[in-house]
């Protein structure tokens, strides 16, 4: 069973940076794409960005130029580095890694609190 494990989040100043981190225990670069999605209190779940299996990434507007999604295969790891924070980054962010069109799995997120 593949699952996936984000660390990173944190509280933060709006201006600030952080660095996201999602750890499959498998082989990522077989899974057809990874996302990062994110969920705000009373709000639904959003796509923030994701990368394909051949390194095509797509950003969510709110986030371009700000969110740079990444990936080492050598460490099974999927990165967001996410600088110029905003309030309205606050979130839980989540990972998804999707094998193929039918299956994908979860992480159980983790919180990013932008605040002064």
């Amino acid at each position: 069973q593949v699952q996936p494990v984000e660390s990173g989040g944190g509280l933060v100043q709006p201006g600030g940076s952080l660095r996201l981190s999602c750890a499959a225990n498998g082989t990522i670069i077989s899974f057809k794409a990874t996302d990062w999605y994110r969920q705000a209190p009373g709000k639904q779940r959003e796509l923030v960005a994701g990368i394909t299996y051949g390194g095509t990434t797509n950003y969510a507007d709110s986030v371009k130029g700000r969110f740079t999604i990444s990936r080492d295969n050598a460490k099974n790891t999927v990165y967001l580095q996410m600088v110029s924070l905003k309030p309205e980054d606050t979130a839980v962010y989540y990972c998804l890694l999707r094998r193929n069109d039918y299956v994908a799995y979860w992480g159980q997120g983790t919180q990013v609190t932008v605040s002064s």
